[in-house]
């Protein structure tokens, strides 16, 4: 079985399902929204309730706040441990980011695309593109 680091968003509501699922197939899966060291993940808002609205310095001094060390950290820590990425769209920047770092280290990525949006092309970087949960499990049996 895989060791697979979910790559998505907060907002993104297929997440839940998707990482339940991994783990129901047999796989470990390392979840951002429920991290080994506690607590329920990271968000700006944990730092200040109007990190949405800060301006450059804000944002670039926030980085280094011990609650952004310590999540980055551990998702830093999650991507080395995993073997493979699971980019759960729609998703952000942090997510894309997450799976480029993974193909770059020469990881399996796979791209889940649970309701069709946009054709991206530059997804053919990646191992394969998924449109259903049941794809997405016999992508990583096959791999195995």
């Amino acid at each position: 079985m895989a060791r697979i680091y979910v790559a998505s968003s907060w907002r993104n509501p297929y997440y839940p399902e998707v990482v339940a699922a991994l783990r129901a197939a047999g796989h470990e899966v390392y979840d951002f929204r429920n991290p080994p060291h506690g607590g329920n993940g990271f968000r700006w808002t944990d730092i200040d309730e109007n990190a949405f609205s800060w301006c450059f310095a804000q944002y670039a001094e926030g980085l280094h706040h011990p609650k952004a060390e310590r999540q980055f950290q551990a998702d830093l820590e999650a991507l080395a441990w995993a073997d493979t990425c699971v980019l759960v769209l729609p998703c952000g920047r942090s997510a894309h980011t997450e799976a480029g770092w993974m193909a770059g280290a020469g990881k399996k990525v796979l791209v889940y695309i649970p309701e069709m949006m946009e054709p991206e092309l530059m997804y053919k970087l990646f191992d394969g593109v998924c449109g259903s949960l049941d794809e997405l499990t016999e992508a990583l049996a096959a791999a195995r």
